[in-house]
């Protein structure tokens, strides 16, 4: 089997994005553009990934982390310098190396394994992948022989007439004979206006020297796009959507409406589950079987079991159970657990705290640095006053335990098993199990007063 490596130029700072942060770190659905490079090379059989880095180097490695190696180009000469930055992980081995740049998060993993099969199908040197355009204005075209063999590529600015009619564009993305690359590298010149080695002049080289070199079509233009700026961004993250759309429908998620739903990339959602319109999926999220989601509910990084439903409703860094009723307007604040069968209603706000299992909080309530119980009914109104000014504080309410509405139970508390505590009050001792508490002023009633309000005018 022959060995397969991959350098990813991630080294520019792109200009044209006019962004303090570094291109190939802008998300497309959720994911820097460049994570999903490294994403889709390790989804094949490639032995080592090399990561060209330069600009905001240590932000992309702490990004990718150990799925890559790095090398670093500390002056941006051109792609082919670039490039030759990986001569020391790279320069000795045999294989194949596929050289792809950090801005096209794209192309798919079945398009790079495609391009790297015919290259090694075709015993070429070098392969290009290439696409077709209608209008390739400003792109490179691959020039051929009348049987089909590649003979050279040659940029836009530099194409005789008869050239610019050429239809068929290099895309930036290459596989060359290991070896055979970095051999090259070491002929290409910079004598150009730029003073920059660029990568497609090896493949002139390979030609030259009476190599094979050939070329690998995609039929799908897109997924070679390049994102220099908010413009390509903008569409990149379009092709992006309908594609993680697409690709939950088929695998059986109802999509009410996709024009007004966003889901990002590495979202996994179980079969049967409904998705209402204005809802928003983020990168981390897991979704059961047969749930319902929205209308207009925002949900990150959170794993919801079967059968729950959450409307008009956000949810953050948390984990929710199955047969779970949240919403309309509830809010799920991070590191929090609801378990199966937790009914969280309308205004109701939930941090950093455990619900167990059938307890109920169904109107405006606020449960923050608790832990409550099973079968625990939780009153309108209902506070958990945790913070003192500095520090936070814990609140246990224990099984059965019945709150009534407009409660402030002020942590450090806890509520024994089945005890009741009445409406109003402010709860500032621990209560017994079975014990009812009762903390509220003795009820005055004022006879006359009203009257008397009317004599004084």
């Amino acid at each position: 089997m022959i060995n397969r490596y991959a350098v990813i130029l991630a080294a520019g700072q792109g200009t044209r994005m006019k962004s303090k942060l570094y291109k190939v770190l802008h998300p497309v659905c959720g994911k820097p553009m460049v994570q999903h490079v490294v994403d889709h090379l390790n989804e094949l059989a490639i032995e080592t990934v090399v990561t060209v880095v330069g600009h905001g180097a240590e932000m992309v490695k702490t990004q990718i982390g150990d799925k890559s190696d790095y090398v670093l180009q500390d002056k941006q000469l051109g792609t082919a310098h670039a490039v030759m930055q990986a001569k020391e992980i790279l320069a000795d081995k045999k294989g194949t190396t596929v050289v792809i740049c950090g801005d096209t998060p794209l192309i798919s993993p079945s398009t790079i394994d495609a391009l790297i099969t015919h290259h090694e199908n075709m015993n070429s040197k070098g392969t290009i992948l290439t696409a077709r355009l209608e209008n390739p204005t400003g792109y490179g075209r691959v020039v051929r022989s009348e049987s089909g063999d590649v003979i050279r590529i040659v940029e836009h600015k530099d194409a005789s007439e008869s050239e610019l009619m050429i239809q068929e564009i290099n895309t930036g993305t290459y596989c060359f004979d290991n070896e055979a690359l970095f051999d090259a590298l070491s002929k290409v010149k910079n004598d150009n206006a730029q003073d920059e080695y660029y990568l497609p002049d090896v493949i002139g080289i390979l030609k030259s020297a009476g190599e094979i070199i050939s070329a690998y079509q995609t039929d799908d233009f897109l997924e070679t796009l390049g994102v220099n700026d908010r413009v390509q961004l903008s569409q990149a993250e379009k092709v992006m959507k309908q594609r993680i759309l697409e690709k939950h429908m088929r695998n059986g998620v109802s999509i009410v409406s996709p024009e007004q739903t966003y889901i990002e990339a590495d979202v996994m959602i179980g079969q049967d589950t409904v998705i209402q319109p204005g809802s928003i999926l983020r990168s981390g999220t897991i979704i059961g079987q047969e749930c319902v989601i929205g209308p207009n509910t925002e949900i990150s990084n959170c794993h919801i079991e079967n059968e729950t439903v959450i409307r008009h409703s956000t949810a953050y860094d948390s984990h929710i159970g199955s047969y779970v009723q949240i919403g309309p307007f509830a809010h799920i604040r991070p590191s929090s657990q609801i378990s199966d069968q937790v009914k969280i209603g309308n205004f109701v706000e939930v941090k950093k705290s455990t619900l167990g299992r059938g307890s109920k909080a169904s109107h405006l309530s606020y449960i923050g640095d608790a832990e409550i119980g099973e079968d625990v009914n939780i009153g309108c109104g209902t506070i958990t006053v945790n913070y003192d000014g500095r520090n936070k504080h814990l609140t246990k309410v224990e099984d059965g335990a019945f709150i009534g509405c407009n409660s402030n139970l002020v942590a450090p508390v806890t509520i024994g098993k089945g005890a009741y505590v009445a409406a109003g009050s402010t709860i500032t001792e621990n209560v017994p199990g079975e014990a009812l508490a009762i903390a509220r002023s003795r009820q005055t009633n004022k006879e006359g007063y009203t009257a008397r309000l009317t004599r004084d005018k």
